[in-house]
């Protein structure tokens, strides 16, 4: 069936102007200014609302009460659904450094979920945060699974699991230039992660495959004095490096004004990803939860709208939905809307190979759309030609 949305504020990659959205069969089939004259048998009037294509999430380890560790289908299916609810219409899930027995249960139940995942956030593919970082960048990671990578061992993550689109990991390990070499002749996005790198290590890792920095600023190095000599780090060759993509957690906790602003002056809406990095108590009331599957999680506690140890020696995760990420680079990161929308959208899509059919309101891509108000509070979330809330 045609249907179309009209009378909407088109949050596109060229800008945002009032007009028209119009699909088919789950694909986009018309995009134009103005007032709509089609012939769609449903057709939503925005009401002047903004209307963009669907938030990707490329780090989330769960929401709604549930991790993507649990190892079962409903929390999957419940992660997914409290995602879509939020905006997200593309998500990738994320695992956290754990026994190879949770990691390979968590591939299984990926693929029993996948098929099954009618009203949550698409999952085209997996994120693996860990086990290969360094221990004293660890942040909330569980120091019993830390290691180097040795071949034999992600060889067999590789094969198990063919849908592993993103490694994050420590590039100054033993190991992990090579690594970075295995990734990328596979395609799958090396990056930068829970790491001590110098500036040197950093760009070093970049030829070898890294292209991309986990939560920027969150368990990355930085500026560091050794025997009265200053040392640059992870932060500074992510600025030094053209082309090397960053994503930030917008919570409004993780990162302060400042660093929100400074992320987007220098690296820009194009190079920039915003992140929820959400745990399962995303979308949940504060209080007592657990970070990592149910069985064997480490215990935390979400006030202040983030999850921390239960010691608050640090951050544990976010409790951020997409909405709640794009409504703060706005406001607080004062971001032009296009803007702070496309650091959710599009250039997620391109991160992760995926803008050919995601990422912008385009003839031709999917039909997944968000009307949401000037709030950026989500009035209808449409998934795949579907309005699903």
């Amino acid at each position: 069936m045609k249907r179309a949305i009209a009378n909407a504020q088109l949050i596109l990659a060229s800008g945002i102007e009032r007009g028209y959205v119009e699909w088919t069969d789950g694909v986009i089939t018309a995009v134009g200014a103005g007032e709509y004259r089609g012939d769609a048998a449903s057709v939503t009037d925005a009401g002047g609302d903004y209307v963009s294509a669907g938030f990707i999430d490329i780090h989330t380890h769960g929401a709604g009460g549930h991790d993507f560790m649990d190892g079962t289908v409903e929390a999957w299916l419940g992660a997914a659904e409290m995602a879509a609810r939020h905006g997200a219409t593309t998500i990738f899930p994320t695992t956290l450094a754990s026994t190879d027995e949770n990691l390979y249960e968590t591939f299984a139940v990926y693929r029993e979920a996948r098929p099954l995942n009618l009203r949550g956030a698409h999952m085209p593919g997996l994120h693996l945060e860990g086990p290969y970082f360094a221990y004293e960048m660890r942040g909330a990671q569980d120091p019993r699974y830390l290691r180097d990578p040795k071949p034999e061992e992600y060889e067999a993550y590789l094969a198990a699991c063919p849908d592993i689109r993103r490694i994050s990991l420590a590039p100054e390990l033993d190991g992990a230039l090579e690594f970075g070499r295995v990734l990328r002749s596979k395609g799958i996005l090396a990056s930068i992660a829970h790491s001590a790198a110098l500036f040197e290590q950093a760009v070093e890792a970049f030829d070898n495959g890294y292209t991309h920095v986990t939560h920027l600023y969150s368990c990355t190095s930085s500026v560091v004095r050794r025997n009265a000599f200053r040392y640059a780090g992870i932060v500074e060759a992510a600025y030094f490096l053209d082309d090397m993509t960053v994503e930030i957690i917008t919570d409004g906790v993780h990162l302060p004004k400042s660093l929100l602003q400074l992320v987007y002056k220098l690296k820009g809406a194009d190079r920039t990803c915003l992140i929820t990095d959400s745990m399962r108590a995303a979308g949940m009331p504060e209080g007592e939860s657990i970070l990592g599957s149910k069985k064997d999680g480490m215990p935390v506690v979400v006030e202040d709208g983030v999850a921390k140890l239960p010691d608050r020696s640090a951050f544990a995760g976010s409790v951020a939905t997409a909405d709640r990420c794009v409504r703060t680079m706005h406001r607080l990161g004062e971001a032009p809307l296009a803007d702070a929308v496309k650091m959710m959208t599009l250039t997620p899509a391109r991160v992760m190979g995926i803008a050919d059919r995601k990422g912008s309101i385009e003839v031709g891509k999917d039909a997944d759309l968000l009307i949401f108000n000037a709030d950026i509070e989500m009035q209808r979330v449409i998934l795949a030609g579907e309005p699903l809330f």
